[in-house]
């Protein structure tokens, strides 16, 4: 009898031995929360063999890793579901996403509210029968004949990416082609089947409860206008029902929170459509929000050592072509204006018009560190698709700074940025945030010597690592021209957004011929770091909105203190009391229209001041005043000066009331 050979791998962090060809799940059998494998780094179902020497992760329904099996899963079933509905339906991509999926269909009318039903019905169905998920590779004829009939899946195969949601890869069949196969449990019959790389849940019942179909959005395909139009359904999964319902009880309050809505209704800021799209005006109350971010950043700017620069809003390309950005980033630039025999482009980024002023003069080792700073107004064209409220504009304001020094003090210059950036947020009421670290990828567009790319690495890892936060690894999505630390904040409903960053580049400094005399009189390249403190103005108020619903801490609030007289003869009274509070620096107003007290009141609460500030007879008598807040608690008799000194004190020391 011939003994069958063992095999040796790590499993979890451990040596174990196993019987030769183990799969996952019959290593798993006794474990019904491990849905997926990572073989040597790898995904892969459970149903793959092992082999000597892997190194194996179980991968849990609530790992990350098992959220984008668990909902790419859910996609599949629903286009099965789709496909059950509407034979005639042709199938595009049905990728995982941030909290959920989605796939494309091309289809003869557009789906409608009550077809959602009807899918997830059917999903239902599907997941409850426990059809299971089956891998099978394919030769490329094998999966044109599979793929009869499906002319966006003959076009995929043997592509090995194509672009997904915003321009992203999301890779079909990967060195292989592969089709999964759902089966029925009961006959073994396969009942569909879709080409994809997976993996995918052993089986639909994992499915469970906790997925919904949410919207349904047009889609080229491809993401060209070019190509057909789709019609895309969006839906989500999560391990539990329970889940699945906090998730929509979040997507419910960002809807409050909704900062395009609010800049509305608190009139601070609109997108008029002869501007165009992507371009944003500020309102007079949204002009006041803005200022106080723009006076907060420029102070600690010229605290910290900064000098302030200006720079043009157009500049000719060659100074873009200098930099290294043309190249990489026209795309994303308005498109060039002649201009006397030259092509002239819309500032996209500060950076290019700083190495001219750095490199204007001489420099020496003792003008190092160099700091230069600028609210720089730069363009960018995003596609029309992914424009959105504040958050993705095409005109937008930096507060774009960057410092020049020596290698040996890049370390220390970092620290004192991410020092400045962690306090600033801090100052704006955000204080969860971790940090990610972007680093070279295998792409052509990353340019510089492996050398400089691992020093420039190294040197933010390891003051990212000093702070003590959480540090994310992002591979591959660093700027062309060097690494980047990105600050990546939590909001007050848990949502995170990246916010500041700071970048290490030694490419620009050589391009431009950057040099400062060293002390021994050669002439050597400095280092430069870029860091954006708010990232953008824009982009940072919308966050804000969102962070506090709109109800501003005081400092920020366009008006601080509303007055509303009990009664008309009390107008004079209160407009004296808000006198005397403009006169110490505070934002008031008194509300002398004709409506009555209590409607005033109802008013202006929707505006959300910090201090709804009411007089009558007492307060006139007593000189005094009440305070009404914002959660409807009141204060009675309070007397002027305290009144101004408790608003103030508020304003001072950036408190929310």
């Amino acid at each position: 009898m011939v003994e069958e050979s063992n095999i040796d791998v790590t499993l979890d962090g451990e040596n174990v031995s196993l019987e030769s060809a183990t799969t996952g799940t019959q290593l798993f059998s006794d474990d019904r929360g491990v849905v997926a494998l990572r073989v040597n780094g790898d995904l892969r179902d459970l149903a793959y063999s092992l082999s000597d020497g892997d190194t194996v992760e179980s991968v849990r329904l609530s790992d990350p890793d098992g959220l984008s099996i668990l909902r790419h899963s859910a996609a599949h079933v629903l286009a099965q579901a789709v496909q059950s509905v509407n034979p005639e339906a042709k199938l595009g991509i049905g990728p995982p996403i941030t909290d959920g999926f989605y796939y494309d269909f091309d289809v003869a009318e557009p789906f409608t509210p009550d077809d959602l039903k009807t899918l997830r019905a059917a999903m239902q169905k599907i997941v409850n029968q426990g059809q299971r998920f089956v891998r099978r590779v394919v030769t490329e004829a094998e999966a044109r004949e599979l793929a009869s009939g499906e002319p966006y899946k003959q076009e995929l195969i043997g592509i090995k990416g194509h672009p997904g949601e915003d321009g992203e890869d999301v890779e079909v069949g990967g060195a292989e082609l592969t089709y999964y196969e759902n089966v029925d449990p009961r006959t073994g019959e396969v009942v569909w089947r879709d080409l994809c790389r997976g993996p995918h849940l052993p089986t639909t019942k994992l499915i469970g409860n906790g997925f919904d179909l949410m919207r349904v959005a047009a889609a080229y395909w491809r993401g060209s206008q070019e190509n057909p139009q789709l019609q895309r359904i969006y839906g989500t999964a999560w391990p539990t029902k329970d889940e699945l319902v906090a998730y929509k009880t979040r997507l419910e309050e960002a809807a409050k929170r909704d900062h395009r809505k609010l800049g509305a209704e608190l009139d601070l800021f609109s997108f008029p459509e002869e501007i165009g799209p992507g371009l944003v005006v500020f309102h007079p109350k949204g002009g006041v929000i803005k200022r106080e971010m723009e006076d907060y950043v420029r102070t600690r700017h010229v605290e910290e050592g900064f000098l302030y620069v200006s720079t043009p809003h157009i500049s000719k390309g060659t100074l873009f072509e200098t930099s290294g950005h043309l190249p990489y980033y026209e795309d994303t630039m308005f498109p060039a204006m002649e201009v006397d025999n030259a092509k002239y482009y819309l500032k996209a980024m500060s950076c290019p018009m700083h190495n001219l002023i750095y490199r204007s003069q001489s420099r020496s080792y003792r003008d190092l560190p160099l700091r230069f700073f600028e609210f720089g107004t730069v363009y960018r064209y995003e596609k029309s698709g992914v424009v959105q409220g504040l958050t993705r504009v095409r005109g937008l304001t930096q507060d774009d700074s960057h410092s020049y020094c020596t290698k040996e003090q890049a370390p220390a210059e970092i620290a004192k940025l991410l020092d400045f950036i962690l306090g600033l947020l801090r100052d704006f009421g955000l204080s969860d945030f971790y940090l990610e670290l972007s680093t070279r990828g295998d792409g052509a567009k990353f340019i510089g010597s492996d050398q400089e790319w691992d020093e420039a690495t190294a040197v933010l890892s390891q003051v990212a690592g000093s702070t003590g936060l959480e540090l994310v690894p992002d591979p591959g999505g660093a700027a062309f021209y060097g690494p980047k630390i990105s600050v990546q904040a939590r909001d007050a409903i848990g949502r995170t957004w990246q916010m500041s960053t700071i970048q290490y580049d030694f490419n620009q400094p050589a391009r431009f011929g950057l040099e400062y005399m060293a002390p021994d009189g050669s002439r050597q390249q400095p280092v430069m770091i870029h860091s954006a403190k708010f990232g953008s103005i824009e982009r940072f108020f919308g966050v804000l909105t969102e962070h506090y619903a709109g109800a501003f801490p005081v400092w920020l609030s366009p008006v601080q203190v509303q007055g509303i007289p009990v009664a008309a003869e009390y107008d004079e009274y209160l407009l004296g009391v808000a006198a005397e509070m403009k006169a110490a620096g505070i934002r008031a107003e008194v509300d002398t229209g004709d409506d009555r007290m209590p409607k005033k009141i109802r008013t202006h609460s929707k505006q959300k001041p910090p201090f709804i500030m009411i007089a009558g007879e007492d307060d006139r008598v007593a000189g005094a005043v009440s305070f009404r807040f914002r959660d409807g608690s009141q204060r009675n008799g309070i007397p002027v000066a305290e009144a101004i000194r408790i608003v103030r004190e508020a304003i001072d020391t950036k408190a929310q009331v």
